[in-house]
């Protein structure tokens, strides 16, 4: 079981999501997408909160307001984290998550700690926690055929984008073809011009010489 969310409305259509527990949270982990981004109370059990930015955001595209619904998300869903004030969430992106033959269920370190971000949430904000649980819907999908499907659109992307590159390639090498028979034509034009203005040049001092003769 997964429950969806929507972000407040006006900072665009975005979508929060969440395991039930640790289990779907493992699913999340393995079949996450390039354009989630990863929230978790720092320190503390919680509930592993992703948003789906829009194809070719990064992390730097959150806006404040999104930001702010998904840490009061994760702060909400964490046992001892909804119980105090100033809590630190740590965000991430999912490709940053790193997953090892040791770690329990549900737990995950980072490929990289530098890519994790941290915000502070001073308390709970229950305007905002409410909000988005008026939204909530609970799905049970596939994570696996998602992934699939995802990558499969993807390489088909990836092949179109190959047969445009190959396509303007041979339109580019026809026209440098046509080019250079056009140069190649003027070239013999003007050769053809030149010769013929010295035919002329000859002719007309070959009559020049016969008047002086005739004189």
């Amino acid at each position: 079981m997964v429950f969806y969310f929507k972000a407040r409305p006006e900072a665009g259509d975005y979508t929060v999501f969440m395991g039930l527990d640790k289990h779907e949270n493992e699913e999340l982990i393995k079949y996450g997408f390039i354009e989630d981004i990863w929230f978790h109370v720092d320190k503390m059990s919680s509930a592993h909160v992703y948003l789906r930015l829009h194809k070719g955001q990064t992390i730097d595209d959150i806006s404040e307001g999104v930001l702010e619904d998904c840490a009061q998300l994760v702060k909400a869903n964490s046992i001892q984290g909804n119980k105090v004030n100033n809590v630190d969430v740590v965000y991430t992106p999912w490709s940053n998550l790193k997953k090892t033959a040791s770690m329990d269920v549900g737990q995950v370190g980072f490929h990289n700690p530098k890519m994790v971000r941290t915000v502070r949430v001073e308390k709970r904000i229950n305007e905002i926690v409410n909000r988005l649980n008026k939204t909530k819907v609970e799905r049970t999908p596939d994570f696996k055929a998602e992934r699939e499907a995802v990558n499969a659109a993807e390489r088909a992307e990836r092949k179109q984008q190959l047969r445009e590159k190959k396509r303007r390639e041979e339109l580019d090498r026809m026209e440098k073809e046509r080019q250079a028979e056009l140069r190649s034509y003027k070239g013999l034009m003007v050769s053809e011009n030149m010769t013929s203005n010295k035919q002329i040049a000859s002719a007309s001092k070959s009559l020049q010489e016969l008047e002086d003769d005739f004189m």
